[in-house]
């Protein structure tokens, strides 16, 4: 009798444990918004219901109100991109995960019934799975192990959603920049070729020359060909991230200018194993397979262990009932856990060292990623200090030789083509800095160039 007290005793405090496994307000959102707020100012929003879904409308259309920078396109596409939504119901499942962790298996209620010329023979049972009691608290841990992870891997999503968004807006904008430069030069030559064209019937001017400037204008409508196909391209892939028609892209005119200082390297170094989202997670993995290898080891022998109260009635239907105990276990006799055990060990150690190569990596791609910053940096300062001057004082100066009657038009129209190209290579210059920027932020965050497909 003291065994069954025991025995209900310890159901009826797992019963107390499984009622507290329940499910948060906001789904686990809120570990998503701690660990995305050291890389990002926006908001994040899941709306699950019609109401939450026209207030988010609404909130993308005022920001569609006015000229759009980079940081009101990763705000529309946080709370417009679909895909992110749906990562966002992983929150849900790994939730869902825990509270059943948290809940002990239904009992298994079992009867046998015969009878034989008014023989009876009725044996009735309700069992629980006492072993439960055991692994249940094990189970949870892992599941709340697993849950942080999937905070973490959502937080993942978000930065990596930030970091296209970014990415394809300065594309957009260094898209546009390109096509605009691309149809003056084109303006340009077709201006060249048209006087050459008028000089040879004038006479002054020879085939040889007149078909170099054809040459520079067919070249000239390839290359504004070639920016038109490019600008559809970027807003397009910008139109994909912000789930908007392209026509409600209203963007800044051009790419922001450089800024007056750069981000040392010590200090990136100093955070990136501390704040890397994937090196957390993967920390969480390897804690959870460890708690998983120790749980295998618990139930190596035995996994099911099920005892309950029974009553047996044998002869006639009047009998009374022999009342007793129903014990359910397996026995070892073919299995006796050790590819079980094994698996475990081997997965938990591919974690391990899988870890290992992720911090070994992380310093690299750090350095990498701000090598490329730096270099970005200079050769688009360079352009916009040494290379775009130049080539405006030069044309300067060939304006004034024109004016004077020392210079044909011919040289004046090339050197403004050639003012016009370098400050096209400073456009360049300064899209590659802010995409090597965003690369650098997000490093820090463990989202890399190979995380994106690129």
């Amino acid at each position: 009798m003291n065994f069954f007290k025991l025995v209900v005793l310890s159901i009826f405090s797992s019963i107390i444990l499984s009622a507290c496994a329940t499910f948060t307000e906001d789904g686990g959102l809120s570990g998503v918004k701690e660990s995305s707020a050291p890389y990002i100012k926006q908001s994040l929003v899941w709306p699950k219901t019609d109401t939450e879904q026209k207030i988010v409308a609404a909130r993308v259309s005022e920001l569609l109100k006015q000229p759009m920078d980079v940081e009101s396109a990763v705000q529309i596409a946080l709370l417009n991109n679909k895909a992110l939504q749906a990562s966002f119901y992983s929150l849900g499942i790994s939730e869902a995960d825990v509270v059943q962790a948290g809940r002990l298996p239904n009992p298994k209620f079992s009867m046998l019934y015969a009878r034989n010329s008014g023989d009876y023979k009725i044996e009735q049972a309700l069992t629980f799975n006492i072993f439960s009691l055991i692994t249940m608290p094990k189970m949870q841990e892992i599941e709340r192990g697993n849950f942080e992870k999937t905070k973490k891997m959502v937080a993942l999503n978000v930065l990596q959603l930030a970091q296209q968004t970014r990415q394809a807006y300065f594309n957009a904008l260094a898209a546009n920049e390109h096509q605009r430069y691309s149809a003056q030069v084109k303006e340009s030559a077709e201006a060249s070729a048209e006087l050459a064209r008028r000089m040879l019937k004038a006479g002054n001017w020879n085939q040889l020359e007149l078909a170099r400037e054809q040459s520079f204008y067919a070249d000239a409508e390839q290359d504004l060909a070639n920016a038109k196909n490019q600008q559809t391209t970027a807003y397009a892939a910008l139109s994909r991230l912000l789930m908007l028609p392209v026509e409600q892209l209203n963007l800044q005119d051009r790419l922001p200018d450089l800024p007056k200082t750069i981000d040392e390297l010590q200090r990136f170094e100093a955070s990136a194993f501390e704040q890397r989202l994937d090196l957390q997670a993967m920390r969480l993995e390897t804690q959870a397979l460890a708690k998983k290898l120790g749980l295998s080891k618990t139930t190596r022998f035995i996994n099911v262990l099920e005892i309950g109260p029974a009553r047996v009635l044998e002869g006639q239907r009047s009998s009374p009932y022999k009342k007793g105990v129903e014990f359910s276990f397996e026995l070892p006799l073919f299995d006796w856990g050790e590819a079980k055990v094994a698996r475990a060990e081997a997965i938990y150690m591919q974690a391990v060292n899988n870890a290992a190569q992720m911090v070994f990596d992380a310093k690299s791609e750090v350095i990498e990623a701000h090598s490329h910053y730096l270099a970005s940096y200079q050769m688009a300062k360079h352009y916009r200090d040494e290379i775009v001057p130049l080539r405006k004082k030069i044309l300067d100066e060939d304006q004034l030789r024109y004016n004077g009657m020392l210079i044909s038009p011919f040289e004046l129209l090339a050197d403004a083509r050639a003012q016009v190209i370098s400050v096209n290579g400073y456009i360049t210059k300064l899209h590659d800095f802010w995409l090597a920027e965003a690369a650098l932020q997000m490093t820090l965050s463990g989202i890399t160039n190979d995380k994106e497909g690129r």
